[in-house]
């Protein structure tokens, strides 16, 4: 009883704004650790009201500086922004190397700002497995907008789509590779595509480029929404007002559509799926630690078994 008490503390204490309840959670949900499951669950109810807003794109680009510019661009309307920053994880802590975030510091003592640094953990698709549940956090603590910023490795980051509502796909000139965005699979899952950094020479050539692509079918757009391609130099905040006003635009055409709901229910599908794997995982390595996993290990290792039929006996076995 105790315990469950402990627990249902610290959901309460989260949604009152406490933010030392907020990433004690946030450390059990990385880790998996039980003691964030049942306030996860009451926190979870409690959400639903934040607009996510994911932010992905090539390294280099200037995801971060952009964050920040757009940060600043809500916190003039009076909005509560929360930002969840994947970052690569480090070989030797298996924590977050925390790169560019040292760009968003300035926030750091604006009570209406929140910044989470999450480790990618290995995850090939830009976001922590985490993630999505650091952005319901931050929704039931009453942050109107999460910006989730993927990680920024060059690797195909399109999970970001089953986390945010409205993805903005980030590129810029001089690169060599005018493409890259197509490449990576970024055109099926961009709602608005920016051009950053776009007073160095070739912007106004991607910028055509990404256009022609759009027009040509690259992307299939929801019913009545066309992406904008936009230019920002964010570090002196040039083409925020424009990137702001089609994130807005772009959750009013959601909501008056009917998608926002749809794209609730396609997200509910992801993060089920999801629980289901990592929970999978977790019995798998928990079966294999023990002697009968270790004399499958040991199969495998002496080619006496191959690792697909090895697979499948644990399968059976879990």
């Amino acid at each position: 009883m105790g315990g469950g008490g402990g627990r249902s503390d610290l959901a309460r204490a989260v949604m009152r704004g406490d933010r030392r309840a907020a990433s004690r959670l946030l450390s059990f949900l990385e880790d998996r650790d039980p003691r964030g499951r049942a306030p996860y669950r009451a926190l979870y109810r409690r959400s639903g009201r934040a607009h996510l807003v994911g932010v992905t794109g090539p390294p280099g680009s200037g995801k971060s500086t952009l964050v920040d510019a757009l940060t600043r661009r809500f916190r003039s309307d009076g909005r509560k922004v929360a930002i969840v920053a994947v970052d690569p994880t480090s070989p030797f802590t298996g924590g977050a190397i925390l790169g560019d975030r040292v760009r968003m510091s300035d926030h750091t003592l604006d009570p209406g700002v929140v910044i989470r640094s999450m480790a990618s953990r290995g995850s090939m698709g830009g976001i922590a497995p985490a993630t999505y549940q650091a952005a319901v956090v931050f929704d039931a603590m009453g942050f109107d907008t999460v910006v989730i910023e993927t990680v920024g490795t060059g690797q195909l980051e399109t999970d970001i789509i089953r986390c945010a509502a409205t993805v903005v796909v980030v590129t810029m000139p001089g690169t060599g590779d005018e493409v890259q965005v197509a490449k990576a699979g970024l055109f099926e899952i961009g709602d608005i595509f920016v051009v950053n950094k776009a007073d160095r020479e070739g912007a106004d050539a991607i910028r055509r480029e990404i256009e022609s692509m759009l027009a040509l079918g690259a992307h299939a757009p929801p019913a009545g929404w066309r992406p904008p391609v936009l230019s920002t130099v964010a570090s002196q905040g040039e083409g925020v007002d424009a990137l702001h006003a089609a994130v807005e635009g772009h959750l009013r055409h959601l909501k008056a559509s009917g998608l926002h709901r749809e794209g609730e229910v396609s997200r509910a599908r992801h993060i089920i799926l999801q629980e289901l794997v990592e929970a999978a995982r977790e019995r798998a390595h928990g079966a294999l630690a023990g002697p009968w996993g270790e004399r499958l290990v040991r199969d495998v290792a002496g080619r006496r078994r191959d690792a697909a039929s090895a697979a499948r006996l644990l399968a059976k076995r879990l």
